[in-house]
Parts: structure tokens; C-alpha cells; sequence
């Protein structure tokens, strides 16, 4: 059951912003800040936990990122909707439990959203309002399939959402900017927005019930995201002052070798702090590929980082959820 799973692994807990009104303008970031209040962060180096292995999405590709609504206890799953171009930006969003089972009944009940021509599903966020959760996610793919913009609206399971749908609200966070994604820190309220401009990613971190608003014109930091090389960018989360990335490839990518890793960087700074550092979470997986990262604190008070892969044959990819727990 929903509630026995949560009561054993730990229920999401903190507050998301109210506020729905905003113009979607595009108010460019600043200047590099670092006004982030320091944090503990994660220990990479030491072991990950199973939340679940194996588990089916409602479309049977790979998944991409994930997010939690940490008020009403709800996971979701991004990934590319069953039979769309690569490019296209048409996702499916799988609402599971704790448990990785799918929520809801069956047929057009079941707890999932199509989204079309939204982006490429790498990270995205959920927040409470209420009982209600709305999503934040990229939102006008371009021809590679990446959102222009950020969008926030709310998830209504067993429906389908176009990018031009007058249930989204719209945002440029920074201006001049081509690609938006982003992730919240449910722990701190924090929207954490990977943008793409002058040839470069960078990320910038606002007060998240202020971007509800709309109001993007003062991040708490503004910085580069490190040079990661050759390896393959698979997802970002935040918690506190430490921004975390995930790179590597699936087993038919790699040959069968693990070079899945994390990497934590200061958001002040925007300087490598840890890694990056081999993860053998779900080494046995049968595919396994990186997707995805995500936080949460459990009513007792545990904060962890999620680590999100996906297994499985063609044509029945399957979701795989880890955790690390250790804060230094």
C-alpha cells in the first residue's frame, strides 16, 4: 500500500510557493552571485539503497528524469511518449508510489499526462499546492528536442497537454537563453534552472515561490556548469548550497562497463567540491542507463539523493530508483 510504503521509507515533507499569476517575461539573470546559505552535502562515495527496481511506466521507453511532490507524497517519471521522433518534445509523465507501481486504475484513469512538444524530459520539478501538484517543466521544443522555455501547470492525470495550452504558465527565466530545464530543492524551496547560452550551459538558483511569480531578477547564484568532457550528462538535483550531476552512458553505449558517476559542485562558487565519483548502483540492471536525479527528506528527518536508471529490453524499458543518505 501508498501509505505503508511511505511510512517505511519516509514521507516528503516542505512547502511549495502559491503564487500562479506571471507574464511568463523573460527577465535575464545577473550577475554571478553567491548568496546560496551554506549546507551539508551528500557523500558520494558512500553506498546507494534500492527504493525500487524493474518497475513499469505507463510507455515503455526510456525514462528520463524524475520528481517529487514533497508535501503530498507523489514520485513522477518523465520519459519520450511511445512512437514520437526523438526530436519532437512529446513526453509521457508516469505517476508511481514508493513502491514503483503505477498509480490509479486502468485505461485513461492511470496516473500519467502526455505532454506534446514540450522538450526532452531531462529534469523537471513538482510542487505542492495544496493538494494539487504542478509541475515545472521545459516547454517549446526546439529542433533538438529541448524546451525553449520553462512551463508550470498542473498535473491532471489521463490528459494530454499541447505546448500552446492555455493550462500552462510560461517562463523565460534568463534572457537570450535557447534552452531551459529545471529542478527543485523541496528541502530549501529552491528552483534550480539549467540554461543554455553564448555556446554554454550554465545554472542559476532562485527562491522558488518568487519564480512562481514570475519573478526571476534576483538569483541566489548565477554560474558555469563545469566542464564534464566527454562524459554524458544525464541529470541534475540540488539540495542546500551543493549542486549535483549525473554523466554516463547505458551498457550498449559503455560495453558493459560502469562509467555512470556523480559529481558535486558548489552552487557559490560554481568550483567541483567532490568527483567525479563511480556509482555501482544497480550494476546488475540488465541495459542500465543513467536518468536522472532528484531530493527529498523523509518525515524523520533524512535527506537523500535520488538516483534514477533505466533497464530493461527495447520496447520494455523499466524505472529503477537508489538513494545515498549521508550528509557531511
Amino acid at each position: 500500500m501508498f501509505e505503508k510504503s511511505l511510512s517505511r521509507r519516509g514521507l516528503l515533507r516542505a512547502g511549495g510557493g502559491l503564487g500562479l499569476a506571471s507574464l511568463g517575461l523573460g527577465l535575464g539573470a545577473g550577475p554571478a552571485s553567491a548568496a546560496v546559505p551554506a549546507s551539508k552535502r551528500f557523500d558520494l562515495t558512500q553506498p546507494s539503497h534500492d527504493l525500487f527496481r524493474s518497475k513499469a511506466l505507463h510507455d515503455d521507453t526510456v525514462q528520463q528524469g524524475f520528481a517529487f511532490d514533497s508535501v503530498n507524497r507523489r514520485l513522477f517519471v518523465a520519459q519520450r511518449r511511445n512512437g514520437t521522433a526523438e526530436n519532437a518534445g512529446d513526453l509521457c509523465i508516469t505517476q508511481l508510489d514508493f513502491d514503483g507501481d503505477q498509480v490509479g486504475s486502468t485505461g485513461s484513469a492511470y496516473g500519467h499526462m502526455h505532454l506534446t512538444g514540450f522538450g526532452h524530459g531531462v529534469s523537471f520539478g513538482a510542487q505542492a499546492v495544496g493538494t494539487s501538484t504542478y509541475l515545472w517543466t521545459e516547454v517549446e521544443a526546439n529542433d533538438n528536442g529541448y524546451g525553449a522555455r520553462l512551463a508550470r501547470f498542473k498535473f491532471t492525470k489521463g490528459t494530454t497537454l499541447s505546448n500552446t495550452s492555455s493550462a500552462l504558465t510560461k517562463f523565460t527565466p534568463v534572457a537570450g537563453a535557447s534552452e531551459h530545464t529545471c529542478a527543485i530543492d523541496p528541502v530549501h524551496q529552491r528552483l534550480i534552472v539549467r540554461y543554455h547560452r553564448s555556446g554554454a550551459k550554465h545554472l542559476a538558483v532562485y527562491d522558488l515561490a518568487e519564480a512562481a511569480k514570475g519573478n526571476f531578477t534576483s538569483p541566489l547564484a548565477d554560474f558555469a556548469q563545469p566542464d564534464l568532457g566527454t562524459r554524458k550528462f544525464q541529470g541534475y538535483a540540488a539540495y542546500g548550497s551543493y549542486l549535483y550531476l549525473l554523466t554516463g552512458h547505458s551498457y550498449l553505449e559503455s560495453g558493459n562497463v560502469v562509467d555512470s558517476e556523480i559529481t558535486s559542485v558548489s552552487m557559490n562558487t560554481g568550483a567541483v567540491i567532490q568527483g567525479p565519483v563511480i556509482t555501482n548502483a544497480g550494476s546488475t540492471l540488465v541495459f542500465r542507463e543513467p536518468e536522472g536525479l532528484a531530493v527529498y527528506k523523509t518525515a524523520d528527518g533524512e535527506t537523500r539523493l535520488f538516483l534514477g536508471f533505466a533497464s530493461g529490453l527495447e520496447g520494455d524499458r523499466r524505472s529503477n530508483l537508489f538513494y545515498k543518505n549521508i550528509l557531511v
